[in-house]
């Protein structure tokens, strides 16, 4: 089954070991149709369940995936699964399992998170040792999902962080509420929101995501910097369209063998 040519993605520009393939993909290069269009990889936002399986076989050849991902119900939580053994134990019956961030210690086994606005976030180690993906929405945030997927990642100073595809500060429109209760976890946090002209406030998801992973001593953090709002040609936004598709974020370790055979240099 070849690739549409117009499949579009993201490739993290940080400096992961060579073991980490990490991706991020645009809504370009799948069969769903409107509001989907086109590369929409969620099965609960409504679109029909055989493009989404369509779309989900394209990315696999895509990006030679080494297995189906492990997807995730998220609800804005913070528990964060281990890929390897949920995909290991899991029975056809039991479904997707609810969490908002997966991690592996594994080779081969696929983390990813969907998003139309919240944050996509990659760890890895500087060993190339272990890897999470974390759905980083404003609930989770402030609950402690970053803090969570941290503690299955050991020792914090030797990880960087990759900050995929969010809504910007210039759209992130929150009320009051929101921000006290960043602000009272963290007083820097304040720096993160500037008032809107609808007298609520709009936030930078980007910084508060930084100021969790500094606190946590991850000092080396990259990307950042889309608008899933304002960028409506390549990515979806739920708070722009309401009925949308989601992107994909996804990490894995490869094999030895694997990582020679796509060694070309």
């Amino acid at each position: 089954m070849p690739a549409s040519p117009h499949l579009d993605w993201i490739t993290p520009d940080w400096p992961a070991p060579q073991r980490v393939h990490a991706y991020s993909t645009s809504r370009s290069g799948g069969v769903s149709g409107p509001p989907f269009d086109s590369l929409n990889l969620a099965e609960h936002v409504g679109d029909d369940m055989e493009k989404v399986a369509e779309n989900r076989a394209r990315l696999k050849h895509a990006l030679d995936l080494p297995a189906e991902p492990m997807w995730l119900k998220q609800v804005h939580g913070t528990r964060v699964v281990d890929a390897a053994s949920v995909s290991r134990s899991r029975h056809p019956a039991s479904g997707t399992p609810e969490a908002d961030g997966s991690y592996t210690r594994e080779t081969g086994v696929v983390c990813a998170v969907l998003t139309a606005d919240c944050l996509p976030l990659l760890l890895c180690d500087e060993q190339g040792s272990r890897v999470a993906a974390v759905h980083v929405g404003w609930r989770g945030l402030s609950a402690g999902v970053i803090e969570e997927a941290l503690q299955h990642l050991g020792d914090t100073r030797q990880l960087m962080a990759w900050l995929g595809p969010a809504i910007g500060p210039q759209s992130f429109e929150v009320g009051g509420e929101v921000r006290e209760m960043f602000v009272a976890h963290d007083a820097e946090a304040n720096h993160a929101f500037r008032p809107s002209p609808a007298e609520r406030w709009l936030a930078d998801l980007y910084q508060l995501a930084r100021l969790r992973l500094n606190a946590q001593g991850v000092t080396r953090i990259y990307g950042g910097g889309w608008s899933t709002y304002s960028e409506s040609l390549r990515f979806y936004s739920y708070r722009r369209d309401g009925v949308t598709g989601r992107m994909a974020t996804l990490i894995w370790l490869e094999t030895g063998e694997r990582e020679k055979g796509k060694d070309t240099s």
